[in-house]
């Protein structure tokens, strides 16, 4: 019996050409059984303007968070892998089958990509502010935190069904801090987890700001920490928390 693969490409406000086009190119290199766009705050039309794609569009009139997202996605696949890539392409269709790769075999539970490997390869290259931020991120997640990787950031990660029904009652980030929570949770649990080199494009009209975005992930990767030390079985992390106010996790939002 053949692993069937389901793929998730959060979306807020994109290149519509770009999104068709990196959509396409998806359904024809993994040929998944399912595609999910999780479209969020749509402007007017575009959902007619994807009304031919080979995926399902689910769109939201508001902006979730790219986290919030693919949660969404996630649960609403049926597949024994779930895999997401971020709407703007940067992770080429051919490298993200390099990420589904290891997970659709069982070698892992979950595939991060990294253009941070030092086999990635990186077609062009973000500015300096963003690069610094991120390398500095990189550097103190991987000092903080079980999982250790080159890259926690990267838009494309695949995902066992066994994997994500252990970890998605431990996310709660609905942004782009989520991507950390995962590898943290995945890696407090024990997951399987393997770094995957890419080849990658950075992508003009980010929707990320380098100096908001990165004391948001500061702050989110404390509470990532915390929240994985909790899951271990930590004392002192177990006793904090019971003395707190407990955030409800994305999965249990909005039912």
């Amino acid at each position: 019996m053949s692993t069937t693969v389901g793929v998730v490409v959060p979306a807020f406000r994109p290149d519509v050409q770009e999104l068709r086009r990196y959509v396409t190119a998806i359904d024809e290199t993994l040929q998944p059984e399912t595609v999910v766009v999780e479209l969020d705050s749509p402007r007017d039309g575009i959902e007619g303007q994807l009304s031919d794609l080979p995926a399902i569009v689910e769109t939201v009139p508001y902006r979730r968070g790219k986290g919030a997202a693919i949660t969404a996605g996630f649960e609403y696949l049926e597949t024994d892998v779930r895999v997401f890539a971020d709407a703007d392409g940067s992770t080429p269709a051919d490298s993200l089958a390099s990420v589904v790769e290891p997970v659709s075999s069982g070698a892992a539970d979950l595939a991060v990509g990294s253009r941070r490997h030092p086999d990635s390869e990186v077609a062009s290259h973000q500015t300096f502010a963003r690069r610094f931020l991120g390398d500095g991120f990189a550097w103190l997640a991987g000092t903080l935190l079980t999982a250790s990787l080159y890259d926690y950031q990267c838009g494309a990660k695949a995902i066992t069904a066994e994997g994500w029904e252990q970890v998605r009652s431990h996310l709660y980030e609905p942004g782009f801090a989520w991507d950390v929570e995962l590898a943290a949770m995945a890696g407090a649990l024990n997951l399987r987890i393997v770094e995957v080199p890419i080849r990658w494009e950075d992508r003009p009209g980010s929707t990320v700001s380098p100096i908001r975005d990165s004391v948001a992930l500061f702050r989110a990767l404390l509470s990532a920490r915390h929240r994985a030390k909790q899951v271990s079985d930590d004392r002192l992390h177990t006793a904090i928390a019971a003395r707190r106010e407990q955030p409800t996790a994305l999965v249990e939002r909005d039912r």
